[in-house]
């Protein structure tokens, strides 16, 4: 296992989070329940703590694939200007969860301007995480790029492993 590999397994983490915890706040609120509402703090909680390691090892993931061909230098700096405004923003989200947890603890329930407060930042930390997430995956999967074109040569041996992968 090797930097890029760590990477890539946890970035997911991140994504998939933010947008759970976003569901989750809009089921909260939909039930009227307290109790989900602190849980989907949690989970912007730990997923502005696990967006920290993502972006640490994002770093040495580049060094080890930028050499590779295909790779664009221009999406990798991208995705990282990306990624530095996705932490940004999800720290953001999970200190404001945090705060939110700690000062509305012994409350019954947690004010609605405040709800509404997470509500907009999940959704622009969630946004931010699509993006950048995105971009990532454009630096190995060229057909996700929009100026992708398929050569004819790499048609033709689509077309054959299509055909092999049939006989078999």
């Amino acid at each position: 296992m090797n930097w890029a590999h760590i990477h890539l397994m946890i970035n997911h983490f991140p994504v998939i989070g933010v947008i759970f915890g976003f569901l989750l706040l809009v089921a909260a609120m939909a039930k009227k329940s307290e109790e989900l509402k602190k849980v989907s703090l949690g989970i912007f909680i730990i997923m502005a703590l696990i967006a920290i390691p993502v972006y640490l090892t994002g770093e040495p993931a580049e060094e080890m694939v930028e050499d590779l061909a295909g790779v664009s230098e221009s999406i990798i700096e991208q995705h990282e200007e990306m990624a530095l405004i996705s932490l940004i923003a999800v720290i953001l989200l999970g200190v404001t969860a945090t705060v939110g947890l700690f000062f509305f603890r012994h409350s019954v329930t947690i004010p609605g301007w405040f709800v509404v407060i997470i509500l907009i930042l999940s959704i622009i930390a969630g946004g931010l995480i699509g993006k950048t997430a995105n971009l990532g995956g454009q630096i190995r999967h060229s057909e996700i790029r929009k100026d992708f074109q398929l050569s004819i040569s790499d048609a033709k041996i689509q077309k054959r492993s299509e055909k092999e992968r049939h006989d078999e």
